[in-house]
C-alpha cells in the first residue's frame, strides 16, 4: 500500500509539473497570435514573441498593430513598433494614424508618426483634423476705434492641422492670441466704429494678409467674424476724466493763488504794524529837534479822539442792540 501511495503522489506531481510547464510554455510562447499574425501575412517569429515576454513587451498590442498595418498595405517592421512601445508610444494610436492618413493621401511616415506621439500630441486626432477641419471660436475682443467707440468682436476661426509643423509648433492659444491681436489692430486703425459694422469682413481680410499661421502646428483656412456688438463711448469717458483731472489743477493752482494772497496780507498789516510803532519814535524825534510844538502834539490828539469817537458812534448806529457808553 505504500508503494502505491508513493507511486500515485509521485505521479500527481509529475502532472502538476508537466501542467506548470505547459502554461509556462503557452505563456512564453502564444501559438494563437502567433498563428493569427502568420495567416494574416504578418509573420513574427516564435523567439521574438518569446523576447517581447521577457523584454516586457505586450505581444497582443503589437503583433496586433502590425496585423492591422500590413492589412492596410502599410509595412512597419515588427522592431519599429516594439521600440515605440518601450519609449513609452501608443502603438495602435500611430497605426491607426497611419492608416487613416494613407487613405486621405496624407503623407506620414513612421518616423514621423511616432515623434508627433511621443512629443505628447495626438496624431490620431492631428489627422483627422487635417481631413476635417476644426472651428475655433476666440472670447470677446474689445477694441476702440479712432471716434472712441468701443466694439466688442467675436470670431470663428477654422484650422486644419500642418503634419510637417506638428512637432515644436504653437497650439490653439497662440492662434487665438495672434487673431485677438489682429482684431484688436485692425479695429484701432479704423476712422469710425460705423465702417466696421458696415464691413466686419475687412477685419477677416486684414487678419489673414498677416500670415497668423507661420509657426504654429496648424493651417488657418478662414477668419469669420461671429458678433459685432458696440460698447461704451470710451472717447467720452477719457474726456470726461481730463476735464475732472484738469478741474482739479485748476482748484488746486486756486487755493495757491488764495494762500499767496492771504500771506501777502498778513505781511502787509506786519509791515503796517511795525510803520505805526516808528511813530512815537518820530513824534520824539522831531520835538528834539523842535520840528513838532506841544499845540502840535495836542491838536493830533484831539483829532485822534474825534475819529474814535465817530467810530463808536458810527458803530452803535449799525448795532441798535448794543449798549450805550456810560
Amino acid at each position: 500500500m505504500n508503494e502505491i501511495a508513493t507511486g500515485l503522489t509521485g505521479g500527481l506531481g509529475l502532472v502538476i509539473l508537466v501542467v506548470a510547464g505547459l502554461a509556462l510554455v503557452l505563456y512564453l510562447v502564444p501559438i494563437p497570435l502567433w498563428v493569427a499574425a502568420w495567416a494574416s501575412g504578418a509573420y513574427v517569429g516564435l523567439f521574438t514573441l518569446i523576447g517581447m515576454r521577457l523584454r516586457r513587451v505586450p505581444p497582443g498590442t503589437v503583433v496586433t498593430a502590425r496585423i492591422s498595418s500590413v492589412k492596410a498595405g502599410i509595412d512597419i517592421s515588427i522592431n519599429d513598433l516594439e521600440a515605440h512601445f518601450l519609449a513609452g508610444g501608443d502603438v495602435v494610436r500611430v497605426v491607426n494614424a497611419m492608416i487613416s492618413a494613407d487613405k486621405a493621401n496624407i503623407p506620414l511616415p513612421f518616423k514621423r508618426a511616432a515623434a508627433i506621439d511621443l512629443a505628447g500630441r495626438n496624431v490620431l486626432e492631428a489627422v483627422q483634423m487635417s481631413v476635417l477641419p476644426k472651428v475655433i471660436e476666440t472670447p470677446k475682443i474689445a477694441a476702440v476705434a479712432k471716434d472712441g467707440i468701443q466694439l466688442i468682436a467675436v470670431s470663428r476661426v477654422t484650422v486644419r492641422t500642418n503634419i510637417d509643423r506638428l512637432v515644436g509648433g504653437a497650439g490653439e492659444e497662440t492662434i487665438i492670441a495672434r487673431v485677438g491681436e489682429g482684431m484688436v489692430s485692425t479695429i484701432g486703425s479704423a476712422a469710425n466704429h460705423k465702417s466696421v459694422l458696415e464691413n466686419p469682413n475687412h477685419i477677416s481680410k486684414h487678419i489673414l494678409s498677416k500670415g497668423l499661421d507661420a509657426g504654429t502646428a496648424y493651417e488657418i483656412l478662414s477668419i469669420d467674424i461671429a458678433d459685432v456688438t458696440v460698447g461704451e463711448n470710451i472717447g467720452a469717458k477719457l474726456q470726461i476724466d481730463q476735464a475732472n483731472a484738469d478741474k482739479q489743477i485748476a482748484q488746486a493752482k486756486a487755493e495757491e493763488r488764495r494762500a499767496m494772497a492771504v500771506a501777502l496780507e498778513q505781511e502787509m498789516r506786519a509791515r503796517v504794524v511795525e510803520a505805526e510803532a516808528e511813530v512815537p519814535r518820530a513824534m520824539a524825534e522831531a520835538f528834539r529837534q523842535g520840528n513838532l510844538g506841544i499845540m502840535d502834539y495836542y491838536r493830533m490828539k484831539n483829532l485822534q479822539a474825534d475819529t474814535v469817537m465817530r467810530e463808536e458812534i458810527a458803530g452803535t448806529a449799525d448795532d441798535p442792540s448794543a449798549s450805550p457808553r456810560k
